[in-house]
């Protein structure tokens, strides 16, 4: 029987982890960017699932704590808060499905939808808490709370990124050939188009980001990060996934999304460059206090969706706000 060094058995072990890690992102990669640049409800349920997994996972986790949350309540409430970001798209086809039935429907807005998911989350969840006979008040009812807020709402925002197109795009200052309110289909395509491919960057930057930190941390890292919270990050690691990021923005921007400035697609690399981090290290901290080092093994080489999705959770909302409120202004 072969026998190995430790340096040896730890450079078998990287390298094993390494080609498992690169199987199951030649598959689900393409299928995640063909999902994002076709949006509508396709793109809406991935994230869906996503996140309601994600969800479970953060929930379990918790468990390890002490914490008991309400699972089940949490769920739906993250489920709810995830669609009101498409309460646009779902309003148009149920009442429209209502008018063709013959009689429309009143439908909620995307704000009401979210506020009963919140409000009844919060009523629900005290009322319940007030029977239970398990765990800490306090600590259950921290964990359902934060569990929707810090999963399903922010990951919620990637949903309403890729609805931004075209229900808030500028149309008329990026297309000033356009007149009145009526917009040509074949401009409308477009923009969803922008907006397929904007998402398609944004996980591309955020992959390239963890790559590059990985890999420069792997080869040159000597200085500890965060040593009380990941160990094995570095600072080195750090800025070159903040580097990477901003370069491929940068790169992706020119190639694919010209609506968006120079100054716009570096603004997008950094925030993915430093958020994206923030959001790895968030979860590490998350995970050893609950004494895991992964939060499922869902996904082979990657752990559970909550790890290979921690990133995107924080990135997500910053950009979303970025892109409303000073891109489409």
């Amino acid at each position: 029987m072969q026998r190995f060094s430790p340096q040896q058995a730890e450079s078998h072990a990287i390298a094993r982890n390494l080609s498992t890690r690169v199987a199951v992102a030649v598959i689900g990669i393409p299928f995640i960017l063909f999902l994002a640049y076709v949006g509508g409800f396709a793109f809406i349920a991935l994230v869906v699932v996503i996140g309601t997994i994600s969800l479970v996972e953060f929930y379990r986790m918790s468990k390890y704590t002490g914490a008991r949350p309400q699972t089940v309540l949490g769920t739906l409430s993250g489920v709810l808060v995830m669609l009101s970001f498409a309460g646009k798209r779902i309003e148009n086809l149920v009442v429209g499905a209502s008018i063709s039935a013959g009689s429309a429907l009143p439908f909620p807005s995307p704000l009401q939808m979210m506020s009963f998911a919140i409000f009844g989350l919060m009523l629900l969840a005290l009322i319940i808490e007030l029977f239970r006979r398990e765990g800490l008040p306090f600590v259950n009812l921290g964990a359902t709370v934060l569990g929707v807020f810090y999963v399903a709402f922010l990951l919620g925002t990637l949903i309403g990124i890729r609805e931004l197109f075209p229900a808030e795009f500028p149309v008329h200052r990026f297309f000033p050939e356009v007149v009145g309110i009526a917009v040509p289909e074949s401009i409308q395509n477009k923009i969803n188009q922008w907006g397929g491919l904007t998402v398609v960057s944004l996980f591309v930057t955020i992959w390239m980001c963890d790559t590059a930190a990985y890999f420069v941390g792997l080869t040159i890292g000597r200085h500890s990060l965060f040593h009380r919270v990941s160990p094995k990050k570095t600072w080195e690691g750090a800025v070159g996934g903040f580097v990477f990021a901003v370069l491929t923005s940068f790169v992706l921007q020119k190639l694919l999304i010209p609506y968006l400035t120079s100054v716009d697609a570096i603004v997008i690399g950094a925030i993915v460059g430093v958020f994206g981090q923030v959001g790895d290290l968030i979860e590490s901290r998350f995970k050893r206090e609950a004494g895991v080092k992964d939060t499922s093994s869902l996904i082979p080489g990657h752990g559970g969706a909550l790890d290979r999705f921690d990133s995107l959770i924080f990135v997500s909302p910053i950009v979303y706000l970025y892109l409303d409120f000073i891109v489409f202004r």
